[in-house]
């Protein structure tokens, strides 16, 4: 008889997990078998009538204490009893099954991400950008990550906020720049800890993968004490997540997973630039590296990049000295060791009057690796024209590159970008009431966000030095540098001591803080009407908020190879004034409204925005409201899109005009990204006359509670963007200069020259004018302008039921987004890009769906979730690829009133990313969706 696989798996998990129990208060009776809160309405039952609800409360999109959670504007509760019963194991993990939450974010393995925000991560509400969602932690803003998203526009990093210590996450999709001012335009979410313990708690989460890699330890300790008129809670969480290396996932550790080209990596390669072929090593030569790259390094060829065959008619293979298995040397998860804590005291001045500090500090270690460092000529004036003039036996122009090796580094470990980030808030004030019915609070926020950064780079004078020799002229008839190099100087194995020589960690300091006043009053009784008490609040702010990349000045210049970096650094100040009003029409019938003046100076600029909301309840009955609202919303001009200083980096890219000119209108772009990679130049500046981005949002919905054991909601929204600042894509540019310049896209769709994108795109594409690489790519200028619109509308639902026996309980939640459309447009004039189009360069899905099935019975709970996510395009842009599911399961059991045990399996059928015939870039699926991890385990 045999045991299924999936079997196997759970039983050996039960077993290691048996030592390693969380000791933790469980539930209470009441609370054994909640609903769990997917995204959607808030929890059921505060949808039930006004009745039901005995206290007041303050949610997300108000400043007004209210009686009942849902309101005009939808909002999503996520618990921390519906984090512990999905299994979620980070903060990424819940926001992941927020189906809201439908924009292409970074995930660790991101190249992209590794370069400029290493560690970070991200939330994108609406797909609308990571910087257009406020995050807020208890209700305030925290300091930004102190280096910019893709190297553009500051953002909140989620990835240090505890998970351990979470009370619940509060989810507002749609412009709330009415009630919380700039940056709010396509939601906000608040993550709030935890103010209340029933003694101490202590939690214990061990975790590993089915596949190997990636082992993690998490410990949690919150307590607390409290006497009649103070109280003091505390909580720390330690974090020790192992690596998960490429290499150790079967499906991208080797070219040979590429579905389109298996062609190795190019280690170590000599190239010929005037007749564009490779200089064959020979076998000898790669025979005498075959011990580098875990001894996988052996004589390679490239189709079509060797000498001319009259026989054949075309170029014959290209060799060089390479490594099928080196594409897999890189992080999948990051190495993170750290520690967050946070703590919270009040104390009772008197029956009306309290003061209360919170403070959070974190301090983590992040460690990843995208590639191995690599080297080719690069002169003073950093050029991405990497050839040479090459006397030695007469030979002429010459180009070489090679990667570097783990046994030429000393390993992985010198070769890891390295951040180490602590993180500071504090939050003193003093809140009470002013007679009977006026509350007010008065508070200061402070946060900041430092980092030192190391990344590893190879000195370019150093290393020409080492490679090529001195310099010894420049070759009269080419323009090129002379030098006498022996091309078995390129083919020799460095010693680690020759490896150092050249290599160096360039060491960023950044920094981002923000400091804020405020002072809120509010009451739920301004006056009385026959239908019920007007709620008001008023607002007052004012603050300050600065970044500083504080980079390596070397970094600045032509130091290392392939970077030219830019500095930023820059601070504005900020006021505000605010008022809020809820209105009671009838019994059934209630209005609300927001108004909000925000004021903005930096470097002798003064900008100013006034910004409102609208909302209607209406509730013909206590089970059942119609609610919608209208709201304006804003963000101020980023600061490092205004304070960034000129600068260069030395990206990859690839020649579409090239490639489709040599290769015909019937050309593959995946084909493209192959054989016509080339480093290049991108030039990009700062934008200190840029205007405020604007939005506006609807939302209209309905929500229906029959029982506290079942409710549903329906929700349409239209969110829509104006004066939306982009730093122009690089690849997205020389896209367009192929479709302007051939005079149609891929799929042959006409395209205009005369247009305004064609003319932009041709005027910041450089190519060289002379010289051997004349009319091949040199440079690319970028830079943040003022001039784009986005629009996206569709449809949030979400269902929540239980249905309780005499055998336990069973509970299913259900969130489904269904997006109508997602239009952008670059510039006035041009056609409207939809997101959705296969061809359109974005890849975010239509549908998201979260679901759940519980049972829970005495100390029993367990839950059973899916998440599915829409059809995405392929990477050559001609197709879709299907849906993709995913499935989790947690069981949790409570041995005694104080002793409570869990198992979770995410990705319990182990499936792997959706396979794309066509997705020819490493690691052959899209990284923002999609993961190699596999089916992974914790307990506690």
């Amino acid at each position: 008889m045999t045991t299924p696989r999936n079997a196997l798996r759970i039983s050996t998990m039960l077993g290691c997990c048996a030592g390693a129990l969380a000791l933790a208060a469980p539930a209470r009776a009441q609370d054994a078998a909640p609903p769990v809160d997917q995204p959607g309405v808030a929890q059921m039952d505060e949808s039930a009538s006004v009745e039901d609800t005995a206290t007041d409360i303050v949610v997300t999109g108000s400043r007004i204490p209210r009686a009942l959670a849902e309101g005009p504007a939808p909002v999503t509760v996520i618990n921390a009893d519906a984090i512990r019963a999905n299994g979620y194991t980070s903060v990424a993990d819940v926001l992941r099954a927020v189906t809201q939450n439908g924009g292409e974010t970074q995930s660790q393995q991101s190249f992209s991400g590794a370069s400029f925000t290493p560690g970070a991560q991200q939330v994108d509400l609406r797909g609308l950008g990571p910087n257009h969602t406020l995050v807020l932690v208890n209700g305030r803003r925290i300091a930004d990550f102190p280096l910019p998203f893709q190297g553009r526009s500051n953002f909140t990093d989620i990835s240090n906020i505890p998970l351990g210590l979470l009370d619940q996450v509060e989810i507002l999709s749609g412009s709330a720049s009415a009630i919380y001012g700039s940056d709010a335009m396509a939601g906000v979410i608040n993550f709030k800890l935890k103010q209340k313990v029933d003694g101490t708690t202590i939690d214990y989460r061990y975790g590993l993968t089915e596949h190997g890699g990636g082992v993690s330890h998490r410990a949690t300790l919150t307590t607390g004490w409290s006497t009649d008129r103070f109280h003091v809670l505390g909580g720390i969480e330690y974090l020790n997540q192992r690596p998960l290396w490429a290499y150790q996932r079967s499906i991208q550790d080797s070219t040979d997973d590429n579905p389109v080209n298996t062609t190795a990596r190019r280690t170590f390669v000599r190239y010929e630039p005037i007749d564009e072929v490779y200089i064959d090593p020979g076998n000898a030569v790669c025979a005498g590296l075959s011990s580098l790259n875990g001894g996988s390094t052996f004589r390679a060829s490239r189709p079509r990049y060797g000498q001319y065959d009259d026989d054949l008619g075309d170029y014959g293979p290209g060799y060089f000295c390479g490594s099928k298995t080196s594409i897999g040397y890189g992080t999948v998860i990051s190495q993170r060791e750290g520690f967050n804590s946070y703590g919270t005291a009040g104390f009772d001045i008197s029956d009306s009057a309290k003061l209360f500090v919170d403070a959070q500090f974190g301090i983590s270690n992040v460690s990843l690796m995208p590639d191995v460092l690599s080297w080719a000529y690069q002169g003073p004036s950093g050029s991405s024209d990497t050839t040479f003039y090459n006397s030695f036996g007469g030979w002429g122009l010459d180009d070489w590159s090679r990667q570097f090796t783990p046994e030429e580094s000393g390993g992985f470990r010198n070769v890891m970008i390295r951040n180490r980030q602590k993180t500071f808030t504090i939050t003193p004030g003093i809140e009470g009431r002013l007679g009977d019915k006026w509350n007010y609070e008065l508070v200061f926020n402070h946060s900041e966000y430092s980092a030192v950064v190391k990344f590893p780079e190879v000195i370019a004078a150093k290393a020409n030095a080492l490679f090529l020799g001195p310099q010894l002229g420049v070759d009269e008839d080419s323009g090129y540098p002379i030098f006498n190099a022996d091309p078995a100087r390129l083919y020799k194995p460095l010693t680690q001591a020759e490896y150092d020589s050249i290599a160096v960690n360039s060491v960023y300091r950044p920094k981002s803080w923000t400091d804020n006043v405020s002072a809120t009053i509010n009451t739920t009784s301004l006056f009385q009407l026959p239908a019920g008490p007007v709620g008001f609040a008023a607002v007052g702010e004012f603050g300050k908020q600065g970044y500083d990349l504080n980079p390596d000045p070397l970094a600045l210049t032509d130091y290392y190879v392939g970077l030219k970096d830019s500095d930023g650094v820059g601070r504005r100040s900020h006021w505000a004034l605010g008022g809020e009003l809820r209105v009671p029409v009838t019994k059934f019938l209630q209005l609300s409204g927001a108004g909000r003046y925000d004021h903005f100076g930096y470097d002798g600029n003064g900008i100013s925005k006034f910004t409102y909301n609208g909302g209607v309840e209406l509730r013909p009955t206590s089970k059942l409201l119609l609610r919608a609202s209208y709201g304006t919303g804003f963000r101020a001009p980023d600061l490092h899109y205004v304070f960034t200083g000129p600068g260069n980096t030395h990206p990859s890219a690839t020649d579409y005009l090239m490639c489709r000119r040599e290769n015909g209108d019937g050309t593959n772009l995946s084909d493209c990204s192959d054989d016509y990679d080339f480093g290049i130049v991108a030039q990009r500046n700062g934008n200190r006359r840029l205007k405020p981005e604007t939005s506006k949002s609807l939302t209209a919905g309905i929500v229906w509670a029959p029982t506290h054991n079942f409710d549903v909601s329906v929700d349409y929204f239209r969110v829509s963007l104006s004066n939306q600042v982009q730093d122009l894509s690089i690849d997205t540019l020389l896209r367009d200069e192929a479709d302007c310049v051939i005079g149609h896209t891929t799929s042959g769709s006409a395209v205009d020259i005369n247009t305004p994108t064609c003319k932009d795109a041709l005027a910041r594409v450089r190519r060289f004018s002379s010289g051997a690489l004349e009319g091949e790519l040199d440079s690319v200028a970028v830079n943040p302008i003022n001039i784009a619109t986005e629009k996206t509308s569709g449809l949030d639902i979400a269902l929540h039921g239980r249905v309780p026996t005499n055998f336990g309980d069973f509970s299913l939640s259900l969130a489904h987004t269904h997006v109508f459309k997602h239009d952008f447009r670059q510039y006035p004039g041009d056609p409207i890009i939809n997101k959705f189009a296969f061809d359109s360069g974005y890849y975010i899905p239509r549908d998201k769906t979260s679901a759940s099935i519980g049972y829970a019975y005495q100390g029993l709970r367990l839950t059973v979730e899916g998440k599915r996510l829409g059809k995405l395009p392929n990477y050559d842009e001609d197709a879709y690829i299907k849906a993709s599911y995913l499935f989790n399961t947690t069981l949790l059991y409570d041995f005694t009133d104080h002793f409570r045990g869990s198992l979770s399996v995410t990705n319990v059928l182990d499936t792997k990313p959706v396979k794309d015939p066509s997705y020819s870039a490493y690691p052959y699926y899209d990284i923002s969706w999609s993961t190699a991890l596999g089916a992974a385990y914790s307990c506690s």
